[in-house]
């Protein structure tokens, strides 16, 4: 029945870019493309020149008050938003970009409940601040560092958001024991054969005895996240 409800209303993603080729090879492939093929989500590139403000394509132009880098103007973004909000309603209208909080497993739980999502994606020097301050309801970072343009970003929001709503992987139950869902780093995985040029899968695996896995399980995702991150203890 769950599956029957979310063909009917898949989430809707919309993105704006100045540079959409960007972003058509990490929409049509693995889980991301499937979702799409079931019907579970709806992801729409929007070309940003399509806005443009004279027959050039002219999107972006220079700062006030001097400095080096180009920054999208607000004219072609808001007639962009402007159209898409006429067609419905939106839960979100996220920027993606450096200077915001940092993506993490608890904003993509949430995200993955909405419906409609405008995610905008900035480049050059980003976008006139008044994009920021009249349309822009959530700001994500992908993390400390910077891209030549948020289209990447974009993509890895898109990912995170994605495969998270329900119907989506084969087993749900995969999504619940990554990393970040409980505070901690995954613990380690193994696979066949059992010994491999003499190294050996942990007997604990090999027992059968669920309790005892679980347990070491949850003992090694702790270890893990001491040694590597810390600051999630």
């Amino acid at each position: 029945m769950a599956k029957y409800i979310f063909y009917l209303c898949p989430m809707r993603i919309d993105i704006i870019t100045a540079v959409p080729e960007l972003l058509q090879s990490p929409f049509e492939f693995s889980i991301v493309k499937r979702a799409q093929e079931k019907g579970f989500a709806e992801i729409i590139v929007h070309n940003l020149r399509d806005f443009a403000l004279n027959k050039y394509g002219q999107i972006d132009d220079y700062q006030f008050g001097g400095g080096a880098g180009m920054v999208l103007m607000i004219e072609p973004i808001d007639k962009c938003i402007s159209q898409l909000m006429e067609q419905r309603n939106y839960d979100e209208i996220i920027y993606v970009t450096p200077d915001a909080q940092v993506l993490n497993q608890k904003t993509a739980n949430t995200l993955s409940l909405k419906e409609n999502i405008i995610i905008l994606t900035g480049h050059y020097k980003g976008v006139d601040q008044r994009v920021r301050d009249k349309f822009i309801t959530m700001e994500i970072s992908i993390g400390d560092y910077v891209l030549s343009g948020g289209e990447l970003a974009a993509a890895v929001v898109v990912d995170s958001i994605v495969r998270l709503i329900p119907g989506v992987l084969g087993d749900e139950q995969s999504a619940l024991t990554d990393s970040f869902q409980d505070g901690l780093l995954s613990p380690p995985v193994y696979t066949r054969p059992a010994e491999y040029k003499g190294i050996k899968v942990p007997e604990i695996l090999l027992s059968g005895n669920t309790p005892k896995i679980e347990e070491w399980r949850q003992e090694m995702a702790e270890i893990r996240t001491k040694a590597i991150r810390p600051d999630l203890i």
